[in-house]
């Protein structure tokens, strides 16, 4: 469950990647700026497509909170291109082909499905702080509601 050293206060670990646009992000460019990194398993399926819309949905919100959104996959830039197009995601999705930051965050571990039990993505969410700490880390995803689980909006 989740990597051992990521625990609430540790240092979030950096990173560069590639977004929908070719833009390279890197997590130390958003210092002084609260991060919600989302680990989703794949592009436009229902589940993550739910999340997605519904971190695009609330964005505004997100923002007045002072939140950068950054989406994490293994799927290529082209993969998160069309993905973001689709739905007119309002936010940054990093390409993570080689797993490296799905790893270094422990987004990756076993999972079960139909009673069978294999390795794969988690769909995992860290709140990264100002200074570049883990503040919040949420393991229980509510894809249609994420951004009111962030917010701690109560559902009406």
């Amino acid at each position: 469950m989740g990597h051992p050293s990521l625990a609430v206060g540790a240092p979030a670990p950096d990173f560069a990647a590639y977004d929908q646009n070719g833009t390279l992000r890197r997590l130390s460019d958003y210092r002084g700026q609260k991060v919600i990194l989302y680990f989703y398993p794949k592009d436009d399926t229902p589940g993550c497509t739910k999340e997605a819309c519904n971190l695009r949905d609330y964005y505004a919100a997100l923002q007045a909170a002072g939140y950068a959104v950054l989406g994490v996959s293994a799927d290529d830039v082209e993969s998160h291109k069309k993905f973001a197009q689709k739905y007119q995601l309002p936010f940054s999705l990093l390409a993570d082909p080689n797993k490296e930051i799905i790893k270094a965050y422990g987004a990756w571990g076993t999972k079960k499905l139909y009673g069978r039990t294999y390795e794969g993505p988690l769909r995992i969410t860290f709140i990264i702080d100002e200074e570049g700490r883990i503040a919040r880390i949420i393991e229980k995803v509510e894809t249609d509601k994420h951004a009111q689980q962030i917010l701690g909006l109560r559902a009406t």
